[in-house]
């Protein structure tokens, strides 16, 4: 796609991984922006709302910033997130930190090509698709490509997450 380039995009083009971009129009009015793009993208590329993933920072009681990437329907299990990478408990992240953290904006962050590599955690039903579809790093921008791929670039470890 033209002109669209981001940090994740640039990750898993110079790391040779198979993906493919796809452009939706992101109302600045929406705030569930998940929602938003399995509207946008679900019936038009043909996949199931759980193949597209949303990105959500939470902060485990270790201080540390984290990453937890699962369906967009389902609702993220802070405990199970937490346990997966190694803390006792995580809480949401505040916005600027989550911003200030990955390098991207609320709505857009990716699990890929953040600022700095955070601990990240896919959910375990990511490996059920061939395909998956995550963040671009950027609102109405978004990632299509194999799970394995996602979990190996994102230097991710997989577990179930969801409540």
């Amino acid at each position: 796609m033209a002109g669209a380039s981001t940090p994740a995009i640039r990750t898993l083009s110079s790391a040779g991984v198979e993906h493919r971009v796809h452009a939706y129009r992101h109302d600045p009015r929406s705030d569930s922006y998940g929602t938003e793009a399995v509207d946008a993208l679900g019936a038009e590329l043909g996949v199931e709302a759980d193949q597209i993933f949303k990105t959500l920072v939470i902060e485990l009681s270790t201080g540390t910033l984290a990453v937890a990437v699962l369906p967009v329907p389902n609702t993220l299990s802070l405990k199970a997130a937490a346990a997966a990478l190694g803390a006792p408990k995580a809480v949401m992240a505040d916005k600027t930190k989550a911003e200030r953290g990955t390098g991207y904006v609320l709505g857009g962050i990716s699990p890929l090509g953040q600022r700095k590599p955070l601990p990240t955690v896919v959910d375990a039903s990511a490996l059920t698709w061939d395909r998956v579809l995550c963040s671009a790093g950027k609102r109405g921008l978004e990632i299509e490509l194999a799970p394995t791929d996602l979990i190996r670039i994102a230097g991710a470890v997989s577990a179930s997450i969801t409540a």
